[in-house]
């Protein structure tokens, strides 16, 4: 409200709203309400639910869950629900994009596979990626494993296209963060070497298909595949469950630029050497796209840099952070 000329935090977050372009789900907590807002182009989840006499939002609805409540529905893109002693008010403060621009990733990597995100469960999405992969990418292995969690599902729908057996080969501390959004490669190293654990007797010996949701930088798939040899595996055949991560996102996600992606630095076979693994199959864009019920209303622009908004495609992830902070200390 300081730039605004309103004094009702609606329409001060509507006349925002009107104004910036891009990704946003936004829960305010005024005085007397909360405020839920989503932009019209709906790229990141938010949901509405009921508890008791009152209402909830999130963005996934495992948390519904986690306290008890009844989920009702997504907050719609473009829409404004107002939560306070009087009930429920919704509003249209932007007309929904068309076609809308869901992100894909929520549904590969990012949202719990016990939710529901964009209409559907996360496993069931997650199971037809996997189902997907194994037709594309065979392995000839005697196992299959995840790298786990969040590539558990895909893991399981391979294992069930593929009739491979389903095995825990590398087991989570689930006391460590996501790498792959470390700001240093040293932290990153370290996250690898502490947050997975591999189970040699399931190893030795075996050839092992290992099932990843995506490679980013690639250096944690490198020393994942490392950990597996070292335990026995004789051999390992790396599968992706989407395509090469080419583009940064600038939609609210902390990807990095290009120049630390390595499906843009490095081809596929470049990368399957970089990996030290005997064979490596990414699932295709078509392929993905095939696996959602509405495939042109989900958002593909890190795999095909076509941002559905307009975007700086040289721009670094924290640039505005950093050139805002620039400026306040010259003041």
């Amino acid at each position: 409200m300081a730039l605004s000329g309103s004094q009702q935090v609606e329409e001060a977050l509507a006349e925002a709203a009107r104004q910036v372009k891009g990704a946003y789900s936004l829960v305010v907590l005024t005085e007397h309400a909360v405020v839920a807002l989503r932009d019209p182009h709906g790229f990141r989840p938010l949901c509405l639910g009921r508890l008791g006499d009152g209402y909830v939002v999130a963005s996934e609805t495992c948390a519904l869950d986690l306290v008890g409540a009844e989920f009702l529905r997504e907050v719609e893109p473009g829409e404004m629900v107002t939560l306070d002693p009087h009930g429920l008010r919704s509003r249209r403060v932007l007309p929904a994009a068309e076609p809308l621009q869901h992100c894909v990733f929520e549904h590969i990597y990012f949202s719990r596979p016990d939710s529901v995100v964009f209409g559907e469960t996360v496993d069931r999405v997650r199971r037809r990626l996997g189902q997907q992969l194994a037709r594309e990418h065979p392995a000839d292995a005697d196992l299959v494993i995840a790298v786990p969690d969040s590539s558990n599902s895909i893991a399981l729908g391979f294992s069930e296209e593929s009739g491979l057996p389903y095995e825990l080969g590398l087991i989570r501390n689930h006391y460590v963060g996501r790498t792959f959004i470390q700001p240093n490669q040293p932290g990153r190293d370290f996250g690898v070497r502490v947050k997975f654990n591999p189970v040699a007797e399931v190893l030795a010996g075996r050839r092992v298909a290992v099932v990843d949701d995506s490679i980013v930088r690639g250096t944690t798939s490198r020393k994942l595949v490392r950990l597996l040899r070292r335990a026995g595996a004789t051999q390992v055949h790396f599968r992706v469950g989407s395509p090469p991560v080419t583009h940064p996102c600038f939609y609210g996600i902390d990807t990095p630029s290009r120049r630390e992606l390595i499906g843009a630095l490095k081809t596929v076979v470049e990368i399957r050497e970089y990996l030290g693994v005997d064979s490596l199959g990414y699932l295709s864009l078509e392929g993905m796209l095939a696996t959602e019920r509405e495939p042109r209303r989900f958002c593909r622009a890190c795999f095909t840099g076509q941002y559905p908004v307009a975007a700086d495609p040289q721009a670094r992830k924290l640039s505005l952070e950093e050139s805002e902070r620039v400026r306040v200390a010259g003041r």
